[in-house]
């Protein structure tokens, strides 16, 4: 027998243009009663791109909630029932103007289980045709490139902090070996 737990009540405490909040009261295996507190969010994809050269185009940006810049590998929500593949294709050319021969889906990844209902699709995109970027008016970012093996190294030492980015990075290196 399997961990479960069942919804009793769910009240929706805000409905943002990106995310739902809601409070559930759920009814626990041994019979008692817990409070979940969750975030529902469509989900996301993330696209680390290897390029002929062996270089990765990374994007810079500003994230508000900690007030920082960040460096990741493309990424993007997820519309609505959109299809992971067409969100990582389009997110790989808004971003960096760059195009793909081939997609590998590299899995998926649950960044915060704890309360948040978000699933993020990783995917290896490879011959690479560059080409520019067409950011949406409220996106602001840098492309930078570095070598993947640089990128290993930075997320060894913690350099590397956005979880999907540092995923990318050690599922795509052991891909790569493996499919050689």
């Amino acid at each position: 027998m399997g961990f479960y737990e069942k919804t009793l009540k769910s009240d929706i405490i805000y409905e943002g243009r990106i995310m739902r909040v809601r409070n559930d009261t759920v009814e626990l295996q041994n019979g008692k009663t817990a409070y979940r507190e969750v975030v529902d969010h469509t989900g996301g994809v993330g696209v680390i791109a290897i390029r002929d050269d062996g270089t990765v185009p990374m994007v810079r940006q500003f994230r508000y909630p900690f007030m920082a810049e960040t460096l990741e590998i493309p990424a993007g929500k997820l519309e609505q029932g959109e299809d992971p593949l067409e969100c990582a294709v389009r997110e790989l050319s808004e971003e960096t103007g760059c195009s793909a021969g081939r997609f590998i889906s590299l899995g998926t990844l649950l960044p915060s289980p704890g309360y948040c209902a978000e699933t993020l699709y990783i995917y290896l995109a490879l011959d690479i045709k560059p080409g520019k970027a067409h950011l949406d008016e409220d996106e602001f970012l840098n492309v930078e490139y570095y070598p993947l093996q640089r990128l290993h190294d930075m997320t060894m030492s913690g350099e590397l902090t956005d979880a999907k980015t540092a995923l990318a990075v050690l599922k795509a290196e052991i891909y790569l070996k493996e499919s050689k």
